[in-house]
């Protein structure tokens, strides 16, 4: 594989100081010269062009955190990490709410920190691409799936009542002078058949979500039999889910739920809690936060030790923290979207012997 290509980095401070020691340490690390600016509106502009954007909350015309507000309401924005020499850990926690992916102190601890987050900063990006490609994947083979039962539910439903009118029509053709009631037979029975395309073709389009059923060995078709309001039966309980990256929560979302997982998404720590307390809940998965000032291991969840559900935590760091809040299985990040699941059944498999994966 190639040398992956340097970040594009924009440094926004107006201390002639720290922009010597930021350049000092990007070229002492290999890391190229970032772009300089020292104004909230400068900072603006040349973010568009930027993959990280090193943001001083100190600013002439503003403050880091409105600067950091404009920046993730762009389209596609930068990663943004917080540089300040008058944070605490409220700020650092104030700054993370908002967007920020992460938070620097203007300190001795600088010149060692900086690269190690920017690292991080990268393995993200790299992460969020892996993810979407995995969703792309996804999306394209339940479309071709999806495409493919269809085919032979038309082929299966149509074909049948298609041939049998066209029986009627060649009876019909080969003796135009034929009995008239075996005619008025003949035209009974076509008119049977269209009817039955008619309402097959009904029940399709009144498809709300695509269930599906066994036609021949290894052949999958639609299920027209259903009834269309009937919901289909949980296959492995429910997993709730609390992820505020919308990449991350949308690629595991499609990986839980094409295991046989029914799938929550929970848009706040209450909403989690309760939904984790939910009866058939099998999954929790959060987003572990590591050893980030002023964050809690599992995002602000403290799972019960009652609990009947395993905790998942998606972690960047080795998890440590994460399973000292009481996480019970850790995917690190990026993952590999062919063995996500399968860990997770793997873990499940204790309480839920059938649910093992085939070999």
């Amino acid at each position: 594989m190639g040398k992956p290509a340097l970040l594009r980095i924009l440094l926004v401070d107006d201390d002639p100081d720290i922009s010597r020691l930021v350049q000092h340490v990007l070229a002492a690390n290999g890391l190229g010269r970032a772009t300089e600016v020292t104004t909230g509106r400068e900072a603006l502009v040349h973010s568009r062009h930027a993959d990280v954007v090193l943001l001083d909350h100190q600013l002439p015309d503003t403050s880091g955190l409105e600067v950091l507000a404009a920046i993730r309401a762009q389209p596609s924005p930068p990663a943004v990490i917080l540089v300040t020499a008058h944070g605490n850990e409220a700020f650092a926690a104030s700054a993370l709410r908002l967007g920020a992916d992460d938070y620097l102190a203007k300190d001795a601890a600088l010149a060692e920190l900086l690269p190690q987050i920017l690292e991080r900063v990268r393995r993200n990006r790299e992460l969020r691409k892996a993810l979407a490609a995995a969703e792309q994947d996804l999306v394209r083979a339940e479309r071709m799936a999806a495409i493919g039962e269809m085919t032979v539910t038309l082929h299966h439903e149509i074909n049948n009542p298609l041939m049998a009118a066209f029986a009627d029509v060649d009876l019909l053709l080969a003796d135009l002078q034929g009995d008239v009631g075996q005619r008025r037979q003949g035209l009974e029975g076509i008119r049977h058949a269209l009817r039955r395309i008619r309402d097959i073709l009904q029940r399709i389009g009144e498809l709300r979500e695509a269930r599906s059923k066994e036609y021949l060995r290894g052949v999958r078709m639609l299920d027209l039999t259903l009834p269309l309001d009937s919901a289909p039966a949980p296959q492995r309980g429910e997993a709730v889910l609390h992820l505020a990256d919308e990449d991350l929560a949308r690629i595991s979302s499609l990986l839980l739920r094409d295991a046989g997982f029914q799938v929550r998404r929970a848009g706040s720590l209450a909403e989690l809690e309760s939904g984790a307390s939910r009866l058939g809940v099998s999954v929790v998965v959060v987003a572990g936060s590591g050893s980030s000032p002023g964050t809690h291991p599992l995002g602000g969840f403290e799972p019960p030790q009652d609990r009947e559900y395993l905790v998942v935590a998606l972690v960047t760091d080795e998890g440590s923290a994460a399973r000292g809040a009481g996480a019970d299985h850790i995917v690190h990040l990026p993952f590999d979207p062919r063995t996500f699941t399968a860990e997770i059944l793997r873990r499940l498999a204790p309480a839920s012997p059938a649910d093992t994966p085939s070999p």
